[in-house]
């Protein structure tokens, strides 16, 4: 009889087995999700109160140059190298962790525009400090506006001094640093004792002329002409006559942007040659000298508190940074520098101040020192004007120049020349202005032209 079962009997599976599961773990919360979402949620507060308590909004600086008109040919290259020093700032993480932006302002090469423009950066671009002018009628034009909004003007240009004021910050030369050093360098070098001073037709020509004429009654020298032309004005055919008839040995000049170049051409015109009656400028630079017209001026001199030719580290880097910025064909000059020179002031004043504050800032300011392209330069505490150094050059066919005086170390800036009091000088600027009635330059002064050498 067969088994009924159809498995065989290798395959059976025996008797059923019971299978013993462990038992079930007991729930655990998990305890690193509350501590993650604590986190979360501390990182997130912080993060909004950063938010609100932290200012991370741009800084907003004024630029203010001329654009146009006939000082453009110098001032768009002071915009262009205080541009240079704010990208830097802003490269290296901007200021207080804020980026800094500029608005940038056209004078036009007219006091009362620059007045105009100042105002409108306060008052609507709500800038924190302002970098600009050029000429001292410019400058004078924008003083009471910064004065009256408690603000600060930053100035970086050499000019004659007989001011002060807690608004302004000069970063350029004081007489002491530029005329008075050259009055006697050509006196002791160049022999030169028969002097034609020669100007455009503004406050700081005048002013210039009247330190020259002190300085050379004090050492025996003779002032054999003083002439004026119109500021912006490009005639100088009757100035070169009268040049020619006096024959100095020496002549001193401080006519600016187009006004000199044109200057310089006629004297040219004239045969009046540098190896027999030089010309020292206090206003002409390489920036200047970069044009057509700057091969007129070849053997002539300048005094500056800085050449681009000048040999320190600080000064190379600047200048490749600068033709890396704008072009390898470009020159930089001693405003330039001092533009440069003053955002960086301002920016390390920023940062000691904690603020962009224009009150904080400025007193920040008072004792900020910089190792800068032409030498270690400083801020007087007493005075807000600017200790540097001083050069005179001798101008090249390259529009450079070679040093030929130093004061090797930085000058202590002196705004009011020891050759009168403080008030006879400002009764002399009162009475320019009076005389003028009411303006900064001499009725004669010429009409803004149209732009040159400005985007």
């Amino acid at each position: 009889m067969k088994n009924r079962s159809s498995v065989p009997a290798a395959l059976s599976l025996g008797p059923p087995r019971t299978v013993r599961l462990p038992p079930p773990r007991p729930h655990r919360p998990r305890r690193w999700i509350p501590v993650l979402a604590a986190c979360a949620l501390t990182g997130l507060g912080w993060l909004l109160l950063d938010r609100l308590l932290v200012d991370r909004s741009p800084i907003v600086v004024g630029i203010l140059h001329s654009r146009t008109g006939p000082m453009a040919v110098s001032e768009t290259a002071m915009i262009d190298a205080e541009v240079l020093a704010l990208e830097e700032i802003n490269r290296s993480g901007g200021l207080l962790g804020r980026p800094v932006r500029w608005v940038i302002a056209d004078g036009a090469s007219d006091w009362p525009t620059f007045a105009r423009e100042a105002e409108r950066l306060i008052r609507e671009e709500r800038v924190a400090v302002i970098f600009g002018c050029w000429t001292s009628a410019c400058r004078k034009g924008v003083l009471p506006v910064v004065e009256a909004a408690d603000h600060l003007l930053v100035y970086p240009m050499a000019y004659e001094g007989m001011e002060q004021s807690p608004n302004i910050l000069y970063t350029g030369a004081a007489p002491n640093q530029q005329i008075t050093p050259a009055v006697q360098w050509c006196h002791d070098s160049l022999g030169a004792r028969r002097f034609f001073l020669v100007g455009s037709d503004y406050i700081w020509p005048r002013c210039v002329n009247a330190i020259i004429s002190d300085h050379l009654k004090g050492i025996g020298a003779e002032v054999v002409g003083e002439e004026y032309i119109p500021f912006g004005g490009t005639n100088v055919d009757d100035l070169v006559k009268r040049i020619v008839t006096a024959k100095p040995d020496v002549i001193l000049s401080s006519v600016p942007g187009d006004s000199g170049l044109a200057f310089a051409r006629g004297l040219r015109a004239a045969g009046i040659r540098p190896d027999q009656t030089p010309v020292v400028t206090f206003a002409i630079g390489e920036n200047e000298l970069a044009t057509a017209t700057g091969v007129d001026m070849v053997g002539d001199y300048a005094a500056w508190n800085y050449f681009q030719s000048i040999d320190r580290p600080e000064n190379r880097a600047f200048v490749a940074a600068f033709q890396a910025a704008y072009g390898a064909n470009r020159t930089t000059s001693d405003v330039m520098v001092a533009a440069y020179d003053s955002v960086r002031l301002w920016a390390q004043a920023v940062r000691e101040a904690g603020s962009a504050d224009v009150r904080q800032v400025r007193s920040a300011l008072r004792h900020q020192s910089l190792a800068a392209p032409e030498g270690i330069i400083a801020i007087d505490p007493e005075t807000q004007h600017t200790w540097r150094p001083v050069f005179i050059g001798r101008i090249r066919a390259d529009g450079q120049f070679d040093v030929v005086w130093s004061s090797r170390t930085a000058v202590r800036p002196v705004p009011f020349p020891l050759s009168r009091s403080r008030a006879e000088w400002e009764e002399f600027v009162t009475g320019l202005y009076q005389g003028w009635g009411g303006r900064w330059t001499g009725p004669t002064a010429a009409t803004p032209t149209a732009p040159r050498n400005g985007p």
